[in-house]
């Protein structure tokens, strides 16, 4: 069964702090590096490059033995083989590029194929040659909080020979790049010293610390601000709909050093619907580091990206990105979404889409651009009681009209624009093709487009500015994963296996359908001239023509 998709470092930080300042101008990452998911903590993944393929041939594998018998047209460096589901997405760094997935490749003979295990593999950039591996033995409370096959679903974050991940145990771990051989050093619990296992500088376990009980897995890709390690912590409901852990923190700041809380926070509290599974962002808006988190209430949240005294976060805006008339019914019916994207920064504002666990269905979805400048709820609308006082978030649904209650415009709203496409006549059907569905991937921006490929599989261009709709794609298949825009082109994978380019333009331009024979449910990511691609179970690293 297919859970939850999971759904990239710093070279210096006065280079971080330049990238991702979200002011107009602000370089890109350099498609030399691609140490973090979406390239940057701003995580808008179009880097700069040239000469990455539009086309390209997979080459034939032994049906027997999966073994890569090479490609034709000798773009296709190299194959290496995953596990038997991958939705972690490929991160390289170091010269090495390490991806999450399970066990099913058996690559550790103390850990045969037949041992689930959520697994963080690294393999050689150059050859594909697999180095180490880091394995998280499943938890014994079950399915719950630790999905059977699912796999280590996060991407890491790499800055020199330190990489950061979560684990599918709930654990933050900061590992060494160079694995047990690495060298020695401070480490936690009792690690395998053999060269092709993983070395451990420290551990921090969420779920012995902070009392979190994970919704079927833990799925974050950290992010850092200077030396805050930004962490959401997936606390969720258990499978009764129950929320077993209210008072633990979702959204926490580790020192990424010492692994030591510097704070914690525990919103949305008991507003939870589901589960958490997005990733933070951080860029200096309005001349403040902002640490910015999705919950699973359907809410964003921004904190100051600093150390604090108390340990307790500085919230410093928060914006309700479902309607207030929606309600949540759980199954994939009813309007209401919590967030599984990752929030994206461009040009001094924050982008972010609602969505739902994929089980669940395409459904609607909401797309919104929002000014990280306010203070407080600055969300698009807000409700109030019969004496117009503002009425608390709820889980359910957020106006009760029964009881007076009303919904006003808010005049602090931070709103730039809403995307949810045509929305038909009354008592009719809205455009299929022109609707915003749910979404598990984060926007890519560049040149002033917007990209976004939603789970009905479609794909979705609009002006970054305004919300105007350029074009939109059917795939014809979900997509989980977020898109690459690099040299003028956008990658996108989707469920059944292909890989679309298109040219980057306010017109659509299909200019190939590679197919993967894979399911691809992660994001593309480049290095060093190399596109690199994981599907369900092997790993690509595809070179231009000439290459």
């Amino acid at each position: 069964m297919r859970r939850i998709t999971c759904v990239n470092a710093l070279a210096c930080m006065a280079l971080c702090w330049s990238a991702v300042s979200g002011r107009a101008g602000s370089p890109a990452p350099d498609a030399t590096n691609g140490a973090q998911w979406g390239g940057s903590p701003a995580r808008n993944n179009a880097p700069f490059g040239k000469g990455f393929p539009v086309t390209w041939e997979i080459g034939k594998f032994d049906q027997k033995t999966n073994r890569w018998l090479g490609s034709p047209d000798r773009q296709v460096r190299w194959v290496a083989r995953l596990g038997s589901e991958t939705y972690g997405s490929p991160v390289v760094a170091d010269g090495k590029v390490f991806c999450g997935t399970n066990n099913g490749a058996g690559y550790r003979p103390r850990y045969p194929a037949n041992v689930d295990l959520g697994c963080l593999l690294c393999f050689d950039a150059a050859d594909g040659r697999f180095l180490w591996q880091h394995s998280c033995e499943k938890l014994t409370a079950g399915r719950a909080v630790d999905w059977p096959k699912q796999g280590l679903c996060c991407a890491p974050l790499v800055e020199g020979k330190r990489l950061w991940t979560v684990t599918s145990r709930g654990e933050v771990v900061c590992l060494d790049t160079e694995g047990a051989g690495g060298g020695r050093g401070p480490l936690t619990g009792k690690p395998s010293t053999a060269p092709a296992d993983s070395r451990v500088v420290w551990s921090f376990d969420m779920m012995r610390r902070l009392g979190v009980v994970q919704r079927y897995m833990c799925s974050c890709s950290v992010t850092a601000a200077g030396d805050l390690l930004l962490v959401d912590t997936s606390n969720g409901v258990d499978l009764d709909d129950k929320l077993p852990a209210a008072e633990a923190p979702s959204f926490i700041a580790l020192d990424k050093h010492s692994g030591a809380l510097l704070w914690a926070d525990h919103s949305p509290g008991r507003n939870i619907l589901e589960g958490q599974w997005s990733s933070p962002a951080f860029a200096v808006l309005g001349g403040v580091g902002q640490a910015i988190f999705a919950g699973g209430d359907g809410w964003i949240y921004s904190f100051l990206a600093e150390k604090t005294s108390d340990g307790k976060a500085r919230l410093l805006w928060k914006f309700d990105c479902n309607p207030k008339d929606a309600s949540w019914e759980g199954g994939g019916n009813g309007r209401r979404n919590y967030i599984i994207a990752t929030p994206v920064i461009y040009d001094g504002r924050v982008y972010i889409g609602t969505g739902q666990d994929p089980e669940y269905g395409e459904g609607p979805g909401d797309l919104w651009c929002i000014d990280p400048r306010g203070r407080g709820d600055v969300s698009a609308e807000l409700v109030v009681d019969r004496d117009g006082k503002p009425v608390p978030p709820r889980r359910r649904r957020a106006v009760d009209p029964a009881a007076g209650e009303q919904i006003r415009p808010n005049p602090h709203s931070a709103a730039v624009w809403h995307y949810q496409g045509p929305q038909g006549e009354p008592g009719g059907q809205a455009d299929f093709k022109k609707t915003m569905h749910r979404t598990l991937g984060m926007v890519a921006i560049q040149d002033g487009l917007l990209v976004n490929g939603d789970f009905a599989g479609l794909i979705h261009c609009l002006d970054a500015k305004t919300g105007r709709v350029y074009w939109t794609y059917d795939a014809m298949a979900a997509i989980w994963g977020s898109p690459l825009i690099v040299d003028g082109k956008i990658y996108l994978g989707d469920e059944d296996g292909d890989v679309l380019v298109f040219e980057l333009g306010p017109k659509c331009k299909l200019l190939a359908k590679n197919n993967m024979a894979g399911a691809v449910y992660g994001t593309p990511a480049v290095a060093a001239g190399v596109l690199y691609i994981a599907t369900r179970t092997n790993l690509f690293a595809i070179a231009g023509k000439g290459k």
